[in-house]
């Protein structure tokens, strides 16, 4: 017999199997679904489903940086932000990273690593975070003592000049492991803005269905046209699709690069 258990309209589910070896036939075989409650759950179930392909696919056209990564290679930058909050800085639940920074595949890493780390992301307000990530020349005000300064730059370079206060993300963050243990995170617990994990997937779920974001599919964002990171990081990553993020796009390269990419929806 078949068994679903009740689950909550937003999450993301996926079947998963349950059968004893040897003995039961396929009319006995039991479907589960198992829910995702926070971020971390979600990009562990992405990473589990294809560690090897592309998840995310970086553009900048305003110089020429691409950058892919696998599955596996955005798990292993999350990890080390993660170490660098919980180990590093001793962060974890009640505190806040804020987070100035575009929409960029290093953000992604940071904003995921924040999540994985059970501390809560703002990216609105960083006047009371506990520590701080921007770019330079950003007129960022904060009381924030932990302040790291990235320059988005092509190969993850890091900066020929480390502004006054600051720490250079690249340079401490690979200092760290890139394998997270973990940490206790719970749906309750505040993730982006003062959503929690579970607003936060909800909102997630919802943009993911307005823009027509399905499992499997490879889809272009125009970062400057979604800069909320519910649009271009949460979405296509709880709805099971792959991301290519295009930072000031030449609309001129678009046609060619959604065929190189194989990509199925533009979300512009």
């Amino acid at each position: 017999m078949r068994q679903v258990t009740a689950t909550p309209p937003w999450a993301q589910r996926f079947a998963v199997l349950i059968a004893r070896p040897r003995s039961v036939t396929r009319r006995h075989e039991a479907i589960v679904f198992v829910v995702q409650t926070t971020i971390p759950q979600v990009l562990a179930a992405a990473v589990r489903r294809d560690p090897a392909s592309p998840l995310l696919t970086f553009y900048d056209d305003a110089s020429g940086d691409r950058t892919e990564l696998s599955g596996a290679t955005l798990d292993n930058w999350v990890s080390k932000t993660a170490n660098l909050l919980v180990d590093g800085l001793g962060l974890g639940s009640g505190d806040t990273a804020a987070v100035t920074l575009p929409p960029h595949w290093q953000t992604a890493a940071i904003l995921l690593g924040v999540f994985s780390a059970g501390v809560g992301a703002d990216t609105r307000d960083p006047g009371a975070a506990d520590v701080l990530f921007t770019a330079p020349g950003q007129d960022t005000t904060t009381n924030a003592s932990d302040r790291y300064a990235t320059g988005l730059l092509p190969f993850a370079m890091p900066l020929r000049e480390v502004p006054s206060g600051f720490a250079d993300f690249v340079l401490e963050v690979r200092q760290f492991g890139d394998y997270f243990p973990g940490q206790p995170v719970a749906a309750g617990d505040v993730a982006l803005d003062g959503r929690t994990h579970a607003d936060a997937l909800a909102a997630a779920t919802h943009r993911a269905a307005e823009l027509k974001i399905t499992p499997g599919s490879r889809v272009l964002i125009d970062a400057t046209a979604r800069p909320d990171p519910i649009d271009w990081l949460l979405a296509p990553l709880i709805a099971g699709a792959s991301t290519v993020l295009c930072a000031h796009l030449d609309r001129a390269k678009l046609d060619a690069r959604a065929e190189s990419e194989k990509v199925t929806l533009v979300v512009a």
